[in-house]
Order: C-alpha cells, then structure tokens, then sequence
C-alpha cells in the first residue's frame, strides 16, 4: 500500500524569520492530515483497550472452566497487541505507516519494527 509521508520541510534560511517558518507548518496540509489521522486512530486506541480487556476475561473463564488456554483467543490476542504497538508507534511518531485499516494488514503475528 502506498502511504502519504510529508515531505521533510525545506531548512530555515538565514533571511527566514521564526515566524515565517511556524506559518508555513501551521498552513502545511500534511500537518493537519496527520493531526486527523491521530485522532481517528486514538479512537480506534480506545477501542482496542477494552477488546483487550475482554480478551483477558475470556481467557481466565476459558482456562478456569477447560483447564486450558483458548489457542484462537491467544493468536487473537497476540494480533491485537501487535495492533496496539503499531497504534503507538505511529501516535509517538516513531512509524509513519498508519496502522490497520489504514497503510497497513491487520497484524498476523508478532511485531515486526
């Protein structure tokens, strides 16, 4: 998949004051694009918590009444936390890839930087 990057911004020029250079990141389209993009992916933060949470109890009351561990639930776990790391890389700027259903798959496996 393709993913929008913004282009690094040109350096500041000795005859550029400060002023101007915040100007020009305040009007940056790229700026705002990711601003968006963050909140939506804040939500979507959110909402993997609580699925999270439920995974958790699932699991317990699978293990308490079976005596053994759900092998679906714990691929689907181990997916979701891979899903939540992407999340978080991408909201503290560590990764430009913004992360399912965005750039990216829903994660299979583990991590992968």
């Amino acid at each position: 998949m393709t993913q929008d990057t913004p282009s690094p911004e040109p350096e500041m020029t000795n005859d550029e004051q400060p002023s101007e250079s915040f100007k020009r990141h305040v009007k940056s389209r790229a700026t705002w694009q990711r601003l968006f993009f963050m909140l939506v992916i804040l939500m979507l933060y959110a909402v993997s918590r609580i699925v999270v949470g439920a995974v958790v109890v699932l699991q317990f009351f699978y293990l308490l009444f079976s005596g053994e561990i759900n092998g679906r639930l714990q691929q689907f776990g181990q997916a979701l936390a891979t899903y939540t790391y992407q999340i978080i890389l991408y909201l503290t700027f560590n990764s430009e890839q913004r992360p399912f259903p965005f750039d990216a798959d829903w994660p299979a496996g583990p991590p992968s930087r």
